[in-house]
């Protein structure tokens, strides 16, 4: 085994680290507020390859590994969630959704422009009815022979309003159950694709969520991705290696609100000492720390799987379970240690917690990688 990162690996923390310090830091607390999407942030990030990290450099990517990646979402998560999701998903979903899968000339429309942050991407999966039953398509896809007609409603989408990219996936033969399900490229713009109100959320604020809905939208043939019923696959394939970005935001969380409050504990006094040194708060950090280090082995080891080819289905389940689990119940301690000043905005804990409760809900709820997981067991 070896834990060390390489040069390119430090090289690549340290760029996300100095971005989300400089770049993120000054204004988060007025984009938590004011549901603002950071447009401008996230152009610099395509300056910086964070849009495209595992995308090959032939289509405009960084070319690097999925450790890279999670190094890069951990940094960014300390700071700002609402940025690291948008990433996230463009990474996770979308650009590697259409690297793995579309064919050349969907790479080479859509691809290049993803990877470099000219467009934003987003994954439509999510229904009123059909958010963790990914079978229970509603929305349909009507094949018309040299276009799909599709109409429905997919809620919850990341990055809905802002995008320029939308990988669909709708029923096309509800006969054949999960296997009649495909995946569409939809462009902005197109008719009969409507963006409804912005959602206002607890946490990620920042980030731009929206009901999408679909009214007879004709996307052309050359817009399916895969042969025709490839769309379930191609959904799940996706969501799995999704799980190790969310799992590496959740962890992001849990580490920026620990040195959060590690930091105030070795400013703020109590009975005549800082509070570091009375047992409550010093035995608060050790496990605080201790649970966060395990949940970045986790982290990364599915991240390893990933890039050597291993199958990463159940260790990026267990990565997003325990990490979204550690952001959890870490931020609320961090939020204990500030005493009155965890409750008030200046201080960021309050908002790392909010922000920290999506990550046990969305790219598959805890229950869901508890599901995953038990039946990876029971196959043996």
């Amino acid at each position: 085994m070896d834990f060390s990162l390489t040069e390119e690996h430090i090289m690549i923390r340290d760029a996300a680290r100095d971005f989300a310090q400089t770049e993120l830091l000054p204004g988060v607390i007025e984009r938590d507020n004011k549901q603002e999407f950071p447009q401008e942030l996230v152009r610099k990030m395509g300056d910086l390859g964070f849009m495209g990290i595992m995308v090959d450099p032939k289509y405009g990517g960084s070319g690097m590994d999925t450790i890279s990646y999670v190094l890069v979402m951990e940094e960014l998560s300390k700071i700002d969630a609402s940025a690291s999701v948008i990433v996230s998903v463009n990474n996770s979903l979308v650009c590697y959704g259409l690297q793995s899968y579309a064919n050349e000339a969907q790479k080479q429309k859509y691809l290049t422009k993803l990877a470099t942050g000219e467009f934003v991407g987003a994954f439509c999966l999510s229904e009123p009815e059909a958010g963790s039953d990914a079978t229970s398509q509603a929305t349909t896809a009507i094949d018309k022979g040299d276009h799909y007609v599709i109409n429905g409603t997919k809620n919850w989408i990341t990055s809905g309003g802002r995008s320029d990219v939308y990988l669909v996936i709708a029923q096309t033969d509800r006969e054949k159950g999960h296997k009649g399900i495909n995946a569409f490229i939809v462009e902005k713009g197109t008719d009969g694709f409507h963006v409804g109100p912005k959602e206002d959320k607890l946490g990620i604020r920042g980030s731009d969520t929206h009901t999408l809905q679909f009214n007879d939208v004709k996307v052309p043939k050359e817009n399916r991705i895969g042969e025709d019923g490839f769309g379930f696959k191609f959904a799940m394939k996706t969501l799995s290696g999704g799980r190790i970005g969310i799992a590496a935001q959740a962890l992001g969380i849990a580490a920026g609100a620990y040195e959060l409050a590690l930091k105030y504990s070795k400013e703020r006094k109590a009975f005549g000492t800082e509070i570091c040194n009375h047992q409550a708060i010093a035995f608060k950090l050790a496990d605080m720390y201790t649970e966060i280090t395990a949940a970045r082995h986790m982290v990364m080891k599915a991240a390893w799987d990933k890039d050597n080819g291993n199958n990463y289905d159940m260790s990026s389940a267990m990565a997003k379970l325990y990490a979204s689990k550690v952001a959890m119940e870490h931020t609320i301690e961090a939020v204990q240690i500030h005493g009155g000043n965890g409750f008030v905005k200046e201080y960021h804990v309050e908002r790392l917690m909010r922000d920290a409760k999506i990550t046990q809900i969305y790219e598959g709820t805890s229950e869901i990688q508890k599901i995953v997981i038990s039946r990876s067991i029971i196959k043996g």
